[in-house]
């Protein structure tokens, strides 16, 4: 979408046409007076009349990153709006930097020298701009266009695409990285939107395919793709002379020993091709130029707000001063060290060249002489906060003068209605192109987020009134884009494994994986996953029963015991897990049947008042937000009494979920409890229920500590004449001087977090109301759909929209660092986590920062401080009392707080890669850019894993291997929280997965004998079932799949796939596969991704399909014995063995329990009559089925 219609009015202002031909000049300075609310849509308008290039420069990056999305709204063009964002790096500091934000800045400086015959607008900050960056001659030469057709040198490729700072691994599936395979080059350039596979026939680009990053497939044909540097510090592409001589005019003289000597093998490593971690340190080295570099002289360069941008370089420039100057007279800097940004004054002398300046500011514009200087006739325009009667009427009488009023909101249709409600007719603009006509109202529908302030333009006789949803309804609506989490499913996981990791067999129980390898004098030379066990003990499993191997998951603190092969342990063990998750199945099941016959409240659809509650919501929901709302609404509405549980992480969405419910149970004149675990909780949640239905005349009321005793006892009286509706509280609601009047609704955060009596007592209100239970810790899939019938769920999976990533830097531990991240969160008025896992010493680390930040109100938090000191420390937080929360990972769970938006975690190498995760999922939950703060010692002191896991979070995108893992370990603490503590101890027992299976089976049985024995004592029923059944509990979960023996090589050679998790992958994904269509699927992938399969993959292929056809055939196993192939059968044939010998070709010979085919007797090869004797087999049997059908 965009707002092209409403550039065409301000083009008729008198101002802005002058503006216009004063920019047309080849060279002219001019100032411009705007209102910061039309910002945007002047800069739009501009760029839309000039047809050139354009640089807007703000003084901060917020203001850069709210400028660019306005302007994608008002240009409804992603393509022509790029964004310059700043490389958070601190000049001198060893900070790690997330790629995400350099493959931004590449993209943009890609663009800007490739407009694409498109002219563009770039917004960047001051700070971005001084920054030094690739230069522009190196981007030129290395980047280069590939086409079909075209000859290349394969292993030269592949040498310079890693000298452009890309990266080679086994798959290419995200920006930045190479994959080869044979004569196939995989590589995903940054700046594209997809990966491309360029095949070669010997040194002939032969075909330029995109494909699907996640499937890996080929998607569509290209002509052509062009590739860039994927870094921009490339120290093998830099001029060796010009790094000579900035290493020869060092200074070491002031520097110690260490730092001396830590200087130079860096520097030496990198002059060698080596790598460091440090490598934005050194960054001043390899770049020279800026973003300016890249910006055509004959553009216009806009400076939004210049007085602020002399303000915020003055202090970046004082800053980059005392950095230097405190780290040369420590020793850890040497004299004349290039920095990685420029001073201010570099910047201003590149600016001069550029021939037309254009200065915006909101104000002071009229008071100078000079006569390029225009004011335009901007206004602020009224605000209603909500009261939408107020608005209609003013905006018709604006409508009946003469005016024209245009309402730019994301609720279009809602807001047409708003107006008809009122009798008040408005055009619902469908095309962007057609011009607002005075006297009318017209609603714009908005797209993706930034547009959240209107204005007021003056133009010739009447006046363009344009209203956002901040004037209108007192706050923006913000979209939320659905970014569905992975789902971590096993098979997945187990392509990921690595050498030394727990897995389970589903038949010899918990091992270790060691590899995969072949045994000796095996003539088919099959590939064998290699699986330790107690007491050295191996394993060798063929590929073919990979799915009888699962990842063994559980959360990571505990190590599992290992499996005593040939020994009753194991089976002992499934058993017993088996008849527990039956008993919890059971206990379940009497739940829920119990309250399919109880009667309770029905509630009324939705009233007025409820539809504009939701409405004014200041979020997009999400699809899983809407999908949870339906599916309580269509709960509350039946006569059963409700008992759901919804599962989200924090900011997920659940509160707005609770509040709609309890907005519903009041409409309908009953009361609600709202119960949680803290008073901190209670705290917040009492906020956000007054703020949300402060238009409502609804009585909230808080119980907990923090009121005093009058006051607990008048809120209790209240409760029980009706006078509160709504009430929420810590365990005090749950006692028994507790009485409701009219109690409809019970809503539980964190039920898990409860102690036992007051679970009893919740147990006992199950029966009596409706119930909504929360919890904030994801729950697995798979847990869901095993407990589908039996527990009544809802699970978000959808973060809500972070308007940005959470910015994530690994760095040694700095005192300049700190610092300096701490004051810039204050100055933005933020908070800012300082995690520090140590309670022993959290005092003294408190009082450091205290030192280094004397400005800053500094709080300690930790588990074993007195609760009501805790309480207060966490609440004084919560209310912006204090900056900096020293803390340990109390943390992790219950707050939610979007004024915090910077952690720094202490020691970060001493944190597993699921709690990294879900601490950084802490922060960046309001509309500010966050920054997370891996804090380690010195690089040489950290072990392999910590530097491992602390890369993979800088790489923290959902499709890596590290984020589902991390994902798993999470989700198996949320089932551990839902299951009870007992039945956490069977999943470290035996692992999720097969937990899992055997839940889903115990539930599937309980079900289906309930289903013919009624609901009136199946407790009973189950429990003798159980005792009846217990050596057969699980045994639908080992059963074996179909033997095949033909003694032919049927694998995945080496040499064709050399990546275990890859090859792995395939094996499981044949396993899986269950129709030809889906056989033939794979067949075309292994040739689209590693070229024409070997005879060994085809034999392979064969197998697998003779396998699932052979087992809907009713066929047990399959082996060639003695010049025949013997088929035998799960069953004995009996009676029909002559009418089955009939459909039989020659040479097969049907028996009762076998069939056999000689060979000897066969024109020619085996493989096509093997096939076609199960396939005759398998319609003899449907026709047989078929037949006894019709005759019962």
């Amino acid at each position: 979408m965009n707002l092209n219609a409403l550039s065409s009015l301000l083009e008729s202002v008198t101002q802005f046409q002058q503006l216009q031909k004063s920019l047309a000049r080849t060279e002219t300075s001019a100032r411009v007076q705007v209102l910061a609310n039309a910002v945007p849509f002047v800069f739009a308008t501009l760029s839309r009349c000039l047809r050139g290039p354009m640089l807007v420069v703000t003084p901060r990056a917020e203001d850069a990153r709210s400028l660019y999305e306005q302007l994608i709204i008002w240009t409804g063009d992603g393509d022509t709006v790029l964004y310059f964002p700043e490389n958070e790096t601190l000049p001198f500091e060893r900070l790690v930097s997330d790629i995400e934000t350099t493959h931004q800045r590449l993209r943009t400086l890609s663009r800007m020298i490739d407009p694409k015959d498109q002219p563009c607008i770039v917004v960047s900050s001051a700070t971005a701009v001084a920054q030094k960056s690739i230069g522009r001659q190196v981007f030129e030469s290395s980047t280069h266009t590939l086409y079909k057709g075209q000859h290349i040198k394969f292993k030269e490729m592949i040498d310079l695409w890693c000298r452009m700072g890309y990266m080679v691994e086994p798959v290419a599936d995200a920006p930045g990285l190479v994959s080869r395979r044979g004569g196939i080059l995989d590589i995903f350039p940054v700046g594209s939107s997809s990966p491309v596979r360029i095949e070669l026939w010997g040194d002939e680009i032969d075909s330029i395919r995109l494909f699907d990053p996640t499937s890996q497939r080929s998607t569509s044909l290209v002509d052509s793709v062009t590739v860039i540097p994927a870094q921009e510090i490339l120290p093998d592409l830099t001029e060796r002379d010009q790094l000579d001589r900035l290493i020869d005019s060092l200074d070491m003289s002031n520097c110690t020993v260490t730092t001396r000597d830590r200087i130079s093998n860096e520097l030496a490593s990198l002059l060698k091709g080596g790598d460091t971690d440090g490598l934005n340190f050194y960054s001043g080295f390899f770049n020279r130029d800026s973003l300016l570099n890249f910006f055509p002289l004959d553009g216009v360069l806009a400076l939004y707000r210049p007085s602020e941008i002399d303000d915020t370089t003055k202090a970046n420039d004082e800053r980059t001063y005392q950095l230097r100057d405190v780290k040369e007279r420590r020793g850890d800097l040497p004299r004349a060290f290039p920095s990685s940004h420029m001073l201010w004054r570099e910047v201003q002398g590149m600016m001069e060249r550029i021939h037309r300046r254009l200065d915006i500011t909101p104000w002071g514009a009229q008071e100078l002489t000079n006569q390029d200087t225009y004011v335009l006739p901007f206004t602020s325009p009224p605000e209603y906060f909500g009261k939408l009667e107020k608005f209609v009427e003013d905006a018709n009488d604006l409508a009946n003068g003469g005016h024209c009023v245009v309402a730019v909101t994301s609720v279009p249709k809602r807001m047409r209605e708003i107006l008809n409600e009122y009798g008040v007719n408005a055009n619902l603009l469908q095309c962007p192109d057609d011009i607002p006509v005075p006297g009318s109202i017209t609603v714009l529908q908005v797209t993706g987020m930034g547009f959240n302030e209107g204005y007021s333009l003056s133009l010739n006789g009447h006046k363009l009134i344009v209203f956002s949803d901040t004037e209108i309804f007192g706050v923006a609506k913000q979209r939320r884009r659905a970014i569905r989490r992975r789902v971590a499913r096993h098979e997945t996981i187990l392509s990921e494994l690595n050498p030394g990791d727990y897995v389970v067999h589903v038949e010899h129980g918990i091992g270790r994986f060691v590899g995969t390898g072949h045994i000796p004098r095996d003539e088919v030379d099959r590939e064998y996953l290699i699986l330790q066990y107690a007491e050295s003990d191996r394993l060798y499993v063929p590929m073919d029963h990979l799915d009888r191997v699962t990842a063994y998951i559980a959360p990571m603190d505990r190590t599992p015991t290992l499996t005593r092969l040939g020994t009753q342990m194991w089976k002992r063990t499934k058993e017993r897990v088996a008849q527990s998750t039956h008993e919890m199945a059971s206990e379940l099941l009497s739940l829920y049947a119990t309250r399919e016959f109880a009667e309770g409240v029905a509630f009324p659809s939705d009233t007025p008042w409820q539809i504009e509650l939701e409405d004014s919501f200041p979020y997009e929901e999400t699809r899983d937000q809407q999908t949870a709302i339906a599916e309580i609404k269509t709960d509350m509405e039946q006569s059963r009494p409700m008992d759901r549980l919804v599962c989200g992480d924090v900011g997920y969405g659940k509160t707005e979920i609770a509040l709609r419910a309890a907005f519903k149970a009041v409409m309908a004149g009953k009361q609600v409890a709202v119960l949680v675990p803290t008073t901190v909780l209670a705290q917040q949640h009492y906020v956000t229920f007054s703020q949300r239905l402060s238009a409502y005349p609804v009585k909230i009321e808080a119980l907990s500590r923090f009121r005093t005793e009058q006051e607990q006892r008048q809120i209790v009286e209240d409760l029980t004449n009706g006078k509160v509706d709504i009430c929420i509280g810590t365990h005090r609601l749950v006692q028994k001087d507790v009485k409701f009047k009219d109690l409809g609704l019970v809503i539980v955060d964190e039920e898990q977090r409860f102690g036992v009596v007051h679970k009893e007592r919740l147990k006992q209100i199950r029966h009596e109301v409706e119930v909504l239970t929360m919890t904030a810790t994801p729950i697995p899939r798979t847990l869901h759909l095993s407990l589908a019938g039996i527990r009544d769920m809802s699970t978000i999976d959808t973060p809500p929209e972070e308007r940005l990533p959470i910015k994530t830097y690994v760095s040694e531990f700095s005192d300049e660092l700190v610092r300096e991240a701490i004051r810039r969160e204050i100055d933005r008025q933020g908070q800012v986590f300082f995690l520090h896992n140590r309670v022993r010493n959290i005092d003294y680390m408190a009082n450091y920062i205290r030192a280094m930040v004397p400005e800053a109100e500094v709080g300690i938090a930790h588990g074993q401080m007195p609760e009501d000191q805790l309480e207060r420390s966490m609440i004084d937080f919560a209310d912006g009392k204090t900056d900096v929360l020293v803390c340990t990972t109390i943390i992790e769970s219950g707050l939610d707080i979007p004024n915090v938006n910077t952690l720094i975690i202490n020691r970060s190498d001493t944190f597993g890669l699921a709690q990294l995760y879900q601490l950084r999922g802490r922060i960046g939950r309001g509309v500010r850019r966050a920054y997370a703060y891996l804090m380690i010692p010195p690089s040489s002191s950290l072990t392999e894993l910590a530097e491992k896991r602390l890369k993979t979070m800088l790489a923290a995108t959902e499709l890596g291997a590290g984020f589902r893992i991390a994902m798993k370990d999470l989700e198996i603490r949320g089932a551990g929280n839902i299951l009870g503590a007992q039945q956490s101890g069977y999943i470290y027992a035996i692992g999720f997965d097969l937990y899992t299976k055997l839940l889903g089976e115990a539930v599937e049985e309980l079900r289906a004998r309930n289903t013919s024995i009624g609901f009136s004592d199946e407790t009973d029923e189950s429990g003798k079932w159980i005792q009846e059944h217990a050596g057969n509990i699980g045994a639908s979960v080992t059963e074996m799949p179909v033997s095949v023996d033909l003694g032919i090589p049927a694998n995945i050679p080496q040499q064709y796939i050399s990546d275990l998790p890859t090859r792995l992958g395939i094996y499981r994904k044949l396993i899986d596969v269950k129709t030809i269509d889906g056989l033939c699927s794979i067949d075309e992938e292994l040739v689209d991704r590693f070229g024409q399969l070997p005879w060994q993959v085809r034999n392979l292929l064969y197998v697998v399909r003779l396998r699932f056809q052979a087992d809907e055939a009713g066929i047990k196993s399959i082996s060639r014995e003695d010049g025949k192939i013997v088929l035998r059968l799960q069953d004995n044939v009996g009676g029909a063995g002559n009418a089955l010998q009939m459909v039989m070709s020659s040479g097969v010979k049907v028996g009762h329990t076998q069939i056999h085919i000689d060979l000897n007797k066969l024109a020619d090869s085996w493989e096509g009559p093997l096939i076609e004797t199960v396939e005759n087999l398998t319609a003899f049997r449907e026709r047989l089925a078929a037949q006894l059908e019709v005759e019962a």
